[in-house]
């Protein structure tokens, strides 16, 4: 079955600012002369001189043409170094869309530019496709020329006369999430008929955003505890909510407009309709960024475990919050970065900047006690764990939070099918020995209460919620 994606980031989203240091130097670098000047000096002086040693007026004559061309193309020489600016537009761009850049230059002396040379550096997770200059004929009409991959690192030539600018348009395709820069853009700009250049201005780069694209996510199952009484969620309590729970007998405290005519008249005693109660709920995505596995080959290649827990995370994460949860976000690792819990729209979208930022940073230290602060997290909260289980402190933090009594479910984000490079005969052997020791550790985590369930898309944590709820609402056994 074709698993349907759709992009993450909503519609409607505000413009991004404009990003700081995406223009050229303030400072005009000197304009000096090129090859060519200086064969034209070089040859019109040894003929004059020729002629007058030899007294040849022939060599003279033939040396005047030279001489009268040079100076005319030199009649008017710039004294200002073109400009330079990278733009992008990165709004609402996902992986797998459309992305557009634009290199701008500027003339802004009065001497026309016989030829302006531009090349930019582009990051490789955006594939720039086609090139070309802006005839303003259209969006599309200026781009005219397909590009190999990699196909930016080549110079692009443009016309740029006096007081005016020319756009070099680039549109290709963004491959994977992110924050990826277009840039810095180098441009040298050759004027009086070649024989003046300037030195090359070089632009600042402009860092555009990819979010990530996520398969729809449906959670159908009711939370294990939740911190309210109003909210989006069914609980297993009885109290004021919209669905019903049964018919039962009138009781002090119950409100008129619940009673049930029907059932009253037909048993001749008064009943109330009784219904649940909505409860709003607190979840934490905790997000293991101790270790790496797989290759990333973008949305149309495999996905490393980077790549699932970041799309997972977005996915489980816009659920929530289209449901009116808190959703709070968590790194375990030694940076520990913490988003605090909301809800909201602009909770989604603070979601998303924030997963952009996610990267694995390894540590010898145990992050727990960083992460895990004292009254950090609430007690009636729900730990999504996005963890591949490579590192041996990820099963030991699941146990701990089991232990602490907690409500943790754990989601697997190692791809099937990630495996060491082959280095000798013992490679395979060594790396079963590991797959089986990782299912030993999962079966223990399982003994001690922590589900461990792999991403499976949309349903994935279905029958995981629907246990962990039932496990709350069971009666605890008490010491005496």
């Amino acid at each position: 079955m074709t698993r349907v994606l759709r992009p993450a980031v909503p519609a409607g989203t505000a413009d991004p600012p404009p990003e700081a240091g995406a223009s050229g130097p303030a400072t005009a670098p000197e304009w000096v002369p090129t090859r060519a000047l200086g064969r034209a000096v070089l040859l019109t002086g040894l003929l004059l001189i020729l002629g007058v040693l030899l007294g040849r007026i022939d060599l003279v004559v033939l040396a005047v043409p030279f001489g009268l061309g040079t100076a005319y193309a030199l009649r008017h020489r710039p004294s200002v170094a073109p400009g330079v600016q990278v733009d992008a537009d990165d709004t609402h761009l996902v992986e797998g869309g459309p992305v557009a850049g634009t290199v701008a230059v500027d003339n802004p002396g009065e001497v026309d530019f016989d030829l302006v040379i531009v090349r930019t550096l582009v990051s490789p997770w955006l594939r720039i496709d086609r090139a070309g200059p802006d005839t303003g004929a259209g969006p599309d009409a200026g781009v005219d020329e397909a590009l190999p991959a990699g196909g930016t690192d080549r110079p692009f030539v443009l016309a740029t006369p006096a007081g005016s600018g020319s756009d070099l348009l680039l549109s290709g395709e963004a491959l994977r999430w992110g924050r990826h820069p277009i840039g810095p853009a180098g441009v040298r700009a050759v004027a009086c008929d070649g024989l003046v250049a300037c030195r090359p201005v070089v632009s600042g780069a402009r860092t555009v955003r990819v979010y990530p694209v996520t398969e729809p996510f449906e959670a159908d199952e009711a939370m294990p505890r939740a911190a309210g009484l109003v909210g989006g969620h069914r609980s297993r309590r009885p109290g004021e909510g919209g669905e019903l729970a049964g018919v039962r007998v009138f009781g002090p405290g119950d409100r008129l407009r619940r009673i049930d005519w029907r059932v009253s008249l037909r048993a001749r005693q008064l009943h109330v309709a009784a219904t649940l109660s909505d409860r709003d709920a607190e979840v934490v995505l905790l997000l293991d960024v101790l270790a790496e596995a797989g290759r990333s080959g973008g949305i149309a290649g495999s996905a490393s475990v980077l790549d699932t827990t970041v799309r997972a995370a977005a996915a489980i994460g816009e659920h929530y919050l289209h449901r009116g949860d808190r959703v709070a976000m968590l790194e375990y690792g030694p940076s520990a970065r913490r988003l605090r819990p909301a809800t909201g729209r602009r909770q989604y979208l603070t979601l998303l900047e924030w997963l952009l930022d996610v990267q694995v940073e390894q540590s010898e230290y145990e992050p727990y006690d960083q992460v895990f602060g004292p009254h950090l997290l609430s007690s009636n909260a729900l730990l999504v764990v996005l963890t591949p289980l490579v590192d041996p402190r990820s099963a030991e933090m699941l146990a701990r939070l089991a232990r602490s009594g907690r409500f943790v479910v754990a989601v697997d984000t190692l791809p099937a099918g990630v495996g060491p490079p082959s280095r000798g005969p013992w490679t395979p052997v060594a790396y079963g020995l590991w797959r089986l020791e990782r299912e030993n550790t999962i079966g223990q985590l399982r003994q001690h209460g922590v589900p461990v369930v792999a991403w499976a898309g949309a349903g994935s944590l279905d029958l995981v919620l629907r246990d962990v709820a039932r496990m709350a609402s069971a009666p605890r056994v008490g010491m005496r």
